[in-house]
């Protein structure tokens, strides 16, 4: 029996359905009717011999075929995606889209005025901005450009490191001015502080410099950092902030700055393929020059 090969399409259905949990919901998300959709999955099925999903009340249950092959199909996804990108403007050309990932607190915070000065000077380039405090792999291409807390390790990549980036412990003026001002580290556990849910990397930094801490001694737990900064702007207690952040706001006063300090490296990413590719060129050096005046500016306060 000759074995078809599946179209992109119906792998592009199976990650819609991977995601979704339905095949109503995976239709909406793909703009696809459900009979579309559920086509696709039994087409998938019967081309590679497999049973990817166990029907049930709540809906499509993934089988361990499934969860096996969704990595594979992320890949796919990527490339094609990569390939979208690349033919969106020739090499030499200032035109396409570049697609630029970020954390959630970089990219909410220090990223939107950086790249709007950028499309004033290139108004041909378009940006996709990916948010996440997961490391986007640039050897599969879910990103052509990274901004990384972390040096990374693969040789494919060009990684420049723009600084290190101080943090300090803040609290909004009204705060400060309704409950005092802490003297000391010590005086720092009478307050509201502001912190994490779940243990993070920022978390296991300030172990490091011989600070630990435990969800039990915040207020306010949230793992989502833009949240956090949204309640020390609200004055509900203490928090850790990125000092080219909290200049911006004369409202946001740094407490204990000689006790309370700590820094973490920033690293400015690209796959090595891409240095030849005009846009990405153009982006990147935009990046560095800025990202450099934003670490600076974090040093000064």
């Amino acid at each position: 029996m000759v074995r078809h090969e599946p179209d992109w399409e119906t792998y592009r259905s199976f990650l819609a359905v991977m995601t979704e949990g339905s095949l109503s919901a995976a239709a909406r998300k793909l703009a696809l009717t459900q009979p579309t959709v559920g086509r696709h999955i039994d087409q998938l099925e019967a081309a590679l011999a497999l049973s990817l999903f166990t029907r049930s009340q709540a809906g499509l249950i993934p089988t361990q075929a499934a969860r096996e092959l969704q990595p594979h199909a992320q890949a796919m996804q990527s490339a094609a995606e990569a390939l979208v990108r690349a033919s969106s403007g020739a090499e030499a050309e200032e035109r396409g889209v570049v697609r630029l990932t970020a954390s959630v607190m970089i990219g909410g915070e220090v990223l939107p005025a950086i790249l709007a000065r950028f499309r004033e000077n290139h108004p041909g380039i378009a940006i996709e901005l990916v948010l996440s405090d997961q490391t986007q792999d640039l050897l599969r291409r879910d990103a052509d450009i990274a901004v990384r807390m972390v040096r990374p390790k693969q040789e494919a990549l060009v990684a420049r490191k723009i600084g290190r980036i101080a943090l300090g412990l803040f609290a909004h003026r009204r705060y400060l001015e309704r409950h005092g001002t802490p003297k000391s580290l010590a005086d720092v556990a009478e307050h509201a502080l502001i912190g994490f849910d779940r243990e993070t990397a920022v978390v296991r930094a300030l172990r490091g410099i011989g600070l630990t801490l435990t969800r039990d001694m915040f207020a306010l737990r949230c793992d989502a950092d833009l949240a956090q900064l949204a309640a020390l702007r609200a004055g509900y207690g203490l928090g850790v902030c990125q000092l080219g952040i909290a200049r911006r706001d004369p409202d946001l006063v740094q407490v204990l700055p000689s006790a309370f300090r700590y820094e973490l490296d920033m690293w400015l990413v690209m796959h090595r393929d891409l240095r030849n590719t005009r846009r990405m060129r153009l982006l990147f050096d935009h990046l560095t020059k800025e990202l450099t005046a934003y670490v600076a500016s974090s040093k000064s306060r």
